[in-house]
This record gives structure tokens, C-alpha cells and sequence, in this order.
């Protein structure tokens, strides 16, 4: 079966694992597609793999982020006070919690590709929602009792 490809971008960067008495440098992705314009993933490790794990976030909590303390609950995001280009990111799963810092030049950078791609305010327009609902009326989608 093949695979269509869609647009988007994609951002090597390096998070910090900020821990008790040391940091420790995490290899990353920024990633965005334009068939998800309001999210973007953050991959660590192999996203491909076994051992890859991703995050989703929303792309406006990026933006946002990037001035002010941003998100609630699972993710939040808030520039440092004391230093122009450090972030930090707190991820809190069931099985624990990280923070991380990263460059705030760098998510800046990839979010203004982003929005190369797909303009804030059309990311409606780029989900292209009217079209998969003709095909699902038309009966050019998928049966959803053929499971």
C-alpha cells in the first residue's frame, strides 16, 4: 500500500533535561504537517522506532509560549526571566515528569516556517474538512460498519 506524502517542516534541535544537579542533552525534532496545521510534535529519539516517543502540542501554545508562561495541566511552556533565548518545557505523563529547557530562537525559527506553510488564522481552510465530508457522503469513504 503506498503512502501519500504531505507537506510540512521538520527541525533538528537540542532540548536540556534539566535535572537535580546536572543537565543533560536530548536530541529532538520539531516537526509539522500541514495535514495537522494546529499541532506540532516534538520527537525524541528514533520518532520511527521502537524507542521513539513523540509529544503533540498545540502550535498556538508554541507561539504563545515563546512570551508568557503558556498551557495547563500536561504541557506548559514559559520563556525564562533572567535570559532572552532559554525556554522551558514541562511534559508530565502518568509515568513522570520532565523539564527541559531549549532555545527560544530556535522554536521561533521553526514556527515562523510554519507558518510559511500554513498562516495563522488558515488552518481551517488547510484541513480541507469540506472535502472529506463529500467523500464520506458520497460514499467515496470508509464504510465506518465495515470494521
Amino acid at each position: 500500500m503506498g503512502s501519500r506524502s504531505t507537506p510540512g517542516h521538520s527541525t533538528p534541535t537540542t532540548l536540556h533535561l534539566v535535572g537535580p544537579s546536572s543537565w543533560t542533552e536530548v536530541p529532538a525534532t520539531l516537526g509539522y504537517e500541514v495535514a495537522d496545521p494546529y499541532a506540532v510534535r516534538i520527537s525524541f529519539g528514533d520518532p520511527f522506532g521502537a524507542d521513539g516517543i513523540s509529544w503533540l502540542l498545540a502550535r498556538d501554545l508554541l507561539r504563545a509560549g515563546l512570551d508568557q508562561p503558556a498551557g495547563d495541566g500536561d504541557v506548559r511552556l514559559w520563556p525564562a526571566r533572567t535570559t532572552g533565548d532559554v525556554l522551558f518545557l514541562h511534559l508530565r505523563a502518568p509515568s513522570g515528569e520532565a523539564l527541559f529547557e531549549l532555545s527560544r530562537t530556535a522554536v521561533a525559527a521553526f514556527l515562523r516556517q510554519t507558518e510559511q506553510l500554513v498562516p495563522v488564522g488558515s488552518e481551517a481552510a488547510a484541513l480541507q474538512v469540506d472535502d472529506a465530508l463529500e467523500a464520506l457522503l458520497s460514499g467515496g469513504g470508509a464504510d465506518p460498519g465495515t470494521r
